[in-house]
């Protein structure tokens, strides 16, 4: 079983969490995972990883943020599978059109070439509109996962409040315990202390000892 550190952040295990959490970002990927993967390689939580990055390294990177996004908002550019895949049936559709004409002038009407070009522009639409999508969700993904993050590390720390609490409360009542018994130790020394005698008229008098 992996023992959990707890111990302070050394510089070059800051640097290894810039790293990867900078190449999570340039690659699309989610913090979270970046945390998690850097917990495995230093035997740290992600709440860890988490806390350290918001709390002191991500200040110390912020241009190094800035570009990693820039990057992956080039990669997002390119054509995505979805979209080559469009682009090659297009091309077929063209080609079969353009083979058909060849024989047959007339196939080819202007009615026909209006239908298409509705047809493409209609199906352009919704790609791009699944793209949208697709990016707004995974931009709520990561903030859901850094939220996940911040309330992980806070939870850490009211726990550890809490242990600390009880601890002191343990604590006070050892020491009101003593305290009881220091008292009715005292008590019974002074009932001890004291005796009666008989005074010359028959009556009982209080003698301290």
């Amino acid at each position: 079983m992996t023992t959990t550190r707890q111990d302070a952040w050394s510089q070059d295990e800051d640097l290894l969490l810039a790293e990867v959490v900078l190449r999570y970002i340039r690659e699309g990927g989610t913090q979270l995972a970046a945390f998690e993967e850097v917990g495995r390689q230093l035997s740290r939580t992600a709440a860890a990883c988490g806390f350290r990055w918001n709390s002191y390294v991500r200040k110390q990177y912020k241009s190094g943020i800035e570009l990693a996004k820039k990057q992956r908002k080039e990669l997002k550019k390119q054509p995505t599978e979805m979209e080559e895949t469009t682009e090659q049936t297009n091309d077929v559709v063209l080609e079969q059109q353009q083979d058909e004409s060849v024989p047959q002038s007339s196939s080819l009407t202007i009615q026909n070439v209006i239908n298409f070009l509705e047809q493409y522009e209609t199906s352009q639409r919704r790609i791009e509109k699944i793209m949208n999508e697709n990016e707004q969700l995974n931009n709520k993904v990561s903030e859901l996962e850094d939220q996940i993050v911040v309330l992980t590390s806070e939870k850490e720390t009211l726990v550890d409040n809490l242990k600390v609490i009880e601890d002191d409360y343990k604590a006070l009542i050892e020491i009101m315990e003593r305290a009881r018994k220091m008292v009715v130790l005292q008590e019974d020394e002074r009932s001890k202390k004291v005796k009666f005698q008989m005074d010359r008229n028959g009556n009982l008098e209080r003698i301290e000892k």
